[in-house]
């Protein structure tokens, strides 16, 4: 029978429970925010291209690296090129980091770890020229 007044609010224990994605956002969250300075800092000590600034973009859940293209090898305007992408894995165990593939239009995995510290060595480093063309 309606009154007209409205219902008292569903207490918390009746209400739906979150889905494990929205739990895992949350949760991330934190180590999220840990991870952005992390990256820009670790960016400092590449080998390649040390008088551009790269970008560190975050995407949800993962890091897209981008920077002046200088060589001209991609954009011969020497406009902003994506370098590289940081993912984590699935299970949440480590990290996997992306070479764009610019010819092909997409991303190609390069390597995976636990420590985000190795796929940061491997990107600043980058002795086969995969991530800075």
């Amino acid at each position: 029978m309606n009154t007209g007044r409205p219902l008292p609010p569903t207490p918390a224990c009746a209400q739906p429970a979150a889905s494990a994605e929205a739990v895992r956002a949350v949760a991330a969250a934190p180590v999220v925010d840990f991870v952005l300075p992390h990256l820009r800092r670790a960016l400092r000590s590449r080998t390649r291209y040390r008088y551009v600034r790269p970008r560190v973009r975050r995407e949800g859940e993962h890091f897209r690296i981008e920077a002046p293209c200088c060589s001209r090898n991609i954009d011969p305007a020497g406009g902003v090129i994506d370098i590289a992408l940081i993912t984590p894995l699935p299970d949440g165990a480590g990290w996997q980091i992306h070479a764009r593939d610019h010819a092909g239009g997409g991303w190609v995995p390069q390597g995976q770890s636990a420590q985000l510290g190795d796929l940061m060595q491997l990107l600043c480093t980058d002795p086969q020229r995969r991530f800075w063309p």
